[in-house]
């Protein structure tokens, strides 16, 4: 990026606040008269007129008014914004909030979800947090009519699978039972390999019930991230690029699509460490859906082992500087009860 002046940084700056604010074109003469700048409008005019040139702002129409382009908000979040911190009193209410709710992930997931549509005015989203080798925790086998079994697996981490399983002959609950109970003492904190490495059962029904297990286990570990949780799309309806943009609304699709979302987030999360926040803006040329919207995403979890993404999905004329503190606010704060979580 090409380095600017103060005062073309300045002249950045505010035009980005007051576009982010009104969603109208800056000209000259309100930067003038709103900021009271110790400079002519004149002066201002030509160095807006630079900065458009240098690709920082961009002229809409053909009116003199300018709005910040997606370099201008690149500029703007890599040099301009200050590292900020959410107001005590907004971390005391979210922490709160959450320490207050059931101690369920699924709970914490919807939770976060709607702590970060509200506080952003964006549509959040997040993933539940996934095991980066699939580690087993537990098995039931719970009879249900004739021959069939309903399987319930959890992996460590919370992730549970759930199948049903037809067998060749009926089983009672009780043997059903004593087959979980011997599994679980026997693969507890296991992985697949360690499992496959096991000597081999002579029970017919135990090994085929250990062949699911495996293969769930496998499949678990070849997902990129845990379930999908999002809120506030009618957030991001209400913005007036969201009404007048059919780009902007096909941002909206990849809610319908999640493949798509899971795709972005495994990607991004592979150039992420752990509490990092990126912002992705304008697609970053790599995302077509995502041309008028910016993302700010972080990750979060215990590096190695299990971890997951959240971030907010917006116009790209969000307020960075409130949305940013708040992803890595709540990102801390997952990663604490996710340790919390695995530590016991």
């Amino acid at each position: 990026m090409i380095d600017l002046t103060d005062r073309q940084k300045t002249i950045l700056l505010l035009v980005l606040r007051d576009y982010i604010e009104t969603a109208q074109p800056v000209g000259s003469m309100r930067l003038m008269e709103h900021y009271q700048l110790d400079m002519s409008s004149a002066t201002i005019r030509n160095e807006m007129a630079m900065l458009t040139e240098l690709g920082y702002l961009r002229q809409p129409h053909t009116s003199a008014g300018r709005v910040p382009s997606e370099d201008g908000y690149r500029y703007f979040v890599s040099h301009l914004m200050h590292q900020a911190e959410l107001p005590e009193a907004v971390q005391h209410t979210i922490s709160h909030q959450f320490h207050q709710s059931r101690p369920e992930m699924e709970q914490w997931m919807t939770l976060a979800a709607s702590v970060l549509a509200h506080q952003s005015q964006a549509v959040s989203l997040i993933t539940a947090p996934h095991a980066e080798k699939s580690y087993f925790k537990h098995v039931e086998l719970i009879s249900t009519q004739g021959r069939q079994v309903l399987m319930v697996l959890v992996t460590l981490g919370g992730e549970v699978n759930q199948q049903i399983l037809t067998l060749a002959e009926p089983v009672t609950q009780e043997r059903l039972s004593a087959v979980a109970i011997r599994i679980n003492q026997s693969f507890q904190g296991r992985t697949i390999n360690e499992i496959i490495a096991l000597p081999t059962h002579s029970d017919a029904l135990e090994v085929d019930i250990i062949a699911l297990i495996t293969q769930d286990m496998r499949r678990a570990a070849e997902r990129v991230s845990g379930n999908l949780y999002y809120d506030g799309i009618s957030n991001v309806l209400a913005e007036g690029e969201f009404n007048v943009s059919e780009e902007a609304r096909r941002a909206l699709r990849l809610f319908d699509e999640p493949s798509m979302l899971q795709d972005l987030l495994s990607r991004t999360a592979m150039n992420s460490g752990i509490g990092g926040v990126q912002v992705l803006i304008g697609g970053e040329g790599a995302w077509e859906e995502l041309r008028q919207c910016s993302m700010v995403l972080a990750r979060y979890g215990i590096p190695g082992h299990v971890t997951g993404m959240l971030g907010v999905l917006g116009p790209m004329r969000m307020s960075y500087s409130k949305t940013i503190p708040t992803v890595r606010y709540v990102a801390g704060l997952l990663s604490e009860l996710v340790n919390d979580t695995f530590a016991e």
